[in-house]
This record gives C-alpha cells, sequence and structure tokens, in this order.
C-alpha cells in the first residue's frame, strides 16, 4: 500500500474498547517549537507524512454498504496530530464536495462527527444508550451524556452557527481553552468546492455538566491509545433529510458507544525531528525529610548521567533519589552523554525543600 494509513501491530492484544481490534491508526507528534497554528491554513501540516493520512478508502457509507467511495463526490483526508506536553488532538480535516450543504438552519448541514474517548474506558456516552434503564432520561442525560467519553458534530462550514455541537450536558469543552476552530473555502451553498478546516480538542476522562472546575483532562503522552473515531454526515439536497454517513468505525452507533471507537496511537517524534537534549523532572517524596526522586527525560539515547544536586553532592545513577541536609531552593543540573554526544540541563530554584 502506498499511504500506509495503519500501524499493525505485530503482537496486538486484543481491544475491549475498540472496533476494528488488531488495528490501530496513527497521531503524529508535533515537535513542540512546531506547534501547528489554528487558522485554516495547512501549510502547518506539510511535515506529517503521508502515511498519517486516513483517507476515504478507511471509510464506510453505512447508509449502503455496497457503496464505493468516489472522489468527484466526496474526497476526505484527515490528519490527526498532538504536541507532548500539551492534552489537546489536533486535526487537519481536507475535503472536496460537489454539494457543501450548510444553507439549513439545525443539523441539516453537512458534518464532521468525532467522537473521541482519551482513556479508553468504553461504554455509553449518549443517554439512549443508558444501561440503567431505571434512570429517566433527563437524569441519564445530565449524569453520563458526553462525560466520559466526547462527541462534536462539526459543521463544514460553520455560517451563523457555532463551529460545533458538542453533544451533551457539556457545552464548555467546544469553547477556548479546550477547544478551537478556523476554516478556509470560497463556496456557497449548494456548490462544489474544497474546504480547509483546522481544529483542536480536549479529551476528557470526566467533563461533568456541573461545569469545568471538575472536568480531569485525559493525559496524553507517547505511545498512549486511545479511542477515536468519526464520520462525515454528506447532504447532497437542501431538501431531503437524507444523507450518506460515511463512518471510520465499522460500527454505525459508534455515535453513542465509545466500544465502537478506533483505537489510534501517540507516536513519538518522527525521527527527522528528534535531537539529543537533557531534561529531567523530579518529586518531592518527603518534604519533612527533604527527599526528593530525580527522573531523567531526557530525548535521544544517553549511556551516561551525572547529577549534581546543588548542595555539593553528584550521582551518577539515571534516576537517582536524594536527601538533602538542609532547607534550600537548589539549581539542579543533569549532565547526560551518548553516541550522539553531550547535553545538559539546569533548572534554577527549581527543587526547594524548606
Amino acid at each position: 500500500m502506498k499511504r500506509l494509513l495503519i500501524l499493525a501491530l505485530l503482537a496486538c492484544p486484543a481491544l475491549s474498547a475498540a472496533d476494528r481490534p488488531g488495528t490501530v491508526f496513527k497521531i503524529f507528534q508535533f515537535p513542540a517549537n512546531m506547534i501547528p497554528r489554528v487558522d485554516g491554513n495547512a501549510d502547518d501540516w506539510k511535515m506529517v507524512p503521508d502515511d498519517y493520512a486516513i483517507g476515504m478508502d478507511q471509510l464506510v457509507d453505512d447508509t449502503n454498504k455496497d457503496r464505493k467511495p468516489d472522489p468527484k463526490d466526496l474526497d476526505v483526508k484527515v490528519k490527526v496530530g498532538w504536541v507532548k506536553g500539551l492534552n489537546r488532538l489536533y486535526f487537519l480535516y481536507e475535503a472536496y464536495d460537489n454539494y457543501w450543504d450548510f444553507g439549513q438552519p439545525g443539523l441539516h448541514n453537512d458534518i464532521f462527527e468525532v467522537v473521541v474517548d482519551g482513556d479508553m474506558s468504553g461504554g455509553p456516552l449518549i443517554e439512549r444508550f443508558q444501561p440503567t434503564k431505571e434512570l429517566s432520561e433527563r437524569d441519564a442525560h445530565f449524569s453520563m451524556h458526553g462525560v466520559q467519553a466526547q462527541n462534536y458534530h462539526i459543521m463544514t462550514p460553520a455560517v451563523g452557527k457555532d463551529w460545533a455541537l458538542a453533544w451533551g450536558c457539556n457545552a464548555y469543552v467546544k469553547e477556548l481553552p479546550y477547544a478551537n476552530a478556523a476554516y478556509n473555502y470560497n463556496f456557497k451553498p449548494g456548490e462544489s468546492g474544497r474546504l480547509t478546516l483546522e481544529f483542536w480538542i480536549t479529551p476528557f476522562d470526566y467533563a461533568g455538566c456541573e461545569g469545568p472546575q471538575r472536568a480531569v483532562e485525559s493525559v496524553l503522552r507517547e505511545n498512549k491509545l486511545i479511542g477515536l473515531a468519526w464520520a462525515i454526515l454528506d447532504y447532497d439536497d437542501a431538501t431531503s433529510e437524507k444523507h450518506a454517513f460515511w463512518n471510520l468505525s465499522r460500527q454505525h452507533t459508534m455515535y453513542g458507544k465509545a466500544d465502537e471507537l478506533v483505537a489510534f496511537r501517540l507516536m513519538p517524534l518522527e525521527p527527522q525531528f528528534r535531537r539529543f537534549e537533557a531534561n529531567w523532572s523530579f518529586q518531592v517524596l518527603d518534604l519533612d525529610r527533604r527527599v526528593v526522586a530525580f527522573r531523567d527525560e531526557t530525548t535521544g539515547t544517553a549511556t551516561a548521567w551525572k547529577w549534581n544536586f546543588g548542595d555539593g553532592s553528584s550521582s551518577t545513577e539515571q534516576n537517582p533519589i536524594h536527601q538533602y541536609a538542609k532547607g534550600a531552593d537548589y539549581t539542579v543540573t543533569l549532565e547526560v552523554a551518548g553516541p550522539e554526544g553531550k547535553s545538559s540541563r539546569e533548572k534554577i530554584w527549581d527543587v526547594a525543600v524548606k
């Protein structure tokens, strides 16, 4: 396959919260100094290799499973990215449609529907699939709709409407500082043309109706698996409610069941973006006794480590634990060496044990 869209694992365990078991798609890691700007311009994404792109050949029209994609009717390519240290998923949606439908009120609109389950906990995410039948629809809505996994109906494009419906009781997940979007297109309703949509969203392990004060973002880290899928709702007639439902999952009800999403892996940096660079973190294990654990987070291959703890003592362990004799603000330095050279990282007064 010229454009490898799937990362096939040689020994892939069964994923209980994922459709298409044995298949894992890739999420590109942007370097921290090359975060894409959400402005509707795809230039920031030129660095992303083609094998990260997911096109129409991976989608099935659930309204007509025998239908084959026709690029003269609809042609879509999606890339997904992330940045280490930020709990955001970045999307580039590039689409050609022979008939863009966005002139009607409500959900009669061409839509890119995205569902994300940041911790792959699975389960229902809308009230109609709530297994506890004793709950009323109202109680189910306000207790679980969009709370553990989130569904975004993204208007393509949005004119006179919010950019997305965050389906559930937590509309804040589609607003800054949790999401943002930008479009680029030059067609009118009913016309053909190309659209570029850039956006980012924040997946949540918990996003309750009470507001963001108790919300828990999904922590994104290298090689983590998340549940993710999307569908394209394509209208070709402004007077009809019929539309195609091009689905990345093989289950139509993926829109409300996180078990039916697809596994995606948060990939490490591609080799051309990796550089040998010292870095480290720490955790105070016992403030009263001034015991601190240090963790090497060097990028690249390190084979030797030298820690200067700022109090005259040092260590050559990779991940040492150190006890300070007195309380102070310390300047700590890690020096590393390896096949790629040498590097050091000093942090001034970060380590405070008073």
